[in-house]
């Protein structure tokens, strides 16, 4: 039955366009293949922990392991774009959960994508990662912001709500 839905097909015109295709694909073949990328020495990761919902960021060194909650997180490489293409980063990670008093087991291992994230995510129950950047070096921290000491907070106020309107007294 297929082998004839084929033969109908084919006297239509789909072998003319399937070489239409291939003949496409070959002859833009530069336009198919990847980008040229640079080896970098730190993938910046972002971890959230869904539970607490606070967000990390944390800078691990290729062929390390740094952990993140029960996870931990090692690079096997990081890549990044060539300044005169489109701004991509990927890293190859391998995440490991040690939940307490369980056996290790690997929840992801792959690519993952800074442009595109959810391509190949972490499918974990408390916590997501994500690639952020690939760097040549450990970003710094931000400079401090001017503040000498604790920072300043604000006086105790008490709030007086507005008067309600006479319709509803």
């Amino acid at each position: 039955m297929r082998s004839e839905f084929l033969k109908r097909r084919a006297g239509r015109g789909t072998r003319a366009t399937l070489g239409g295709v291939l003949l496409a694909a070959l002859a833009g073949g530069s336009a198919l293949a990847a980008p040229p990328s640079v080896d970098v020495g730190y993938a910046v990761l972002r971890g959230l922990d869904k539970v607490t919902a606070r967000a990390s960021t944390f800078v691990v060194a290729v062929g390390e392991a740094s952990d993140f909650g029960t996870l931990t997180v090692s690079v096997g490489a990081c890549r990044t774009t060539t300044p005169d293409q489109t701004p991509e980063d990927a890293a190859f990670l391998e995440i490991v959960d040690t939940p307490p008093g369980e056996a290790a087991r690997t929840v992801f291992a792959g690519w993952m994508f800074s442009s595109s994230p959810a391509v190949s995510a972490l499918d974990h129950a408390v916590f997501d990662v994500w690639l952020d950047d690939c760097v040549d070096e450990i970003p710094r921290p931000p400079e401090d912001m001017g503040f000498e000491g604790e920072v300043p907070s604000l006086p105790d106020a008490r709030v007086i709500p507005p008067p309600m309107p006479e319709a509803r007294r």
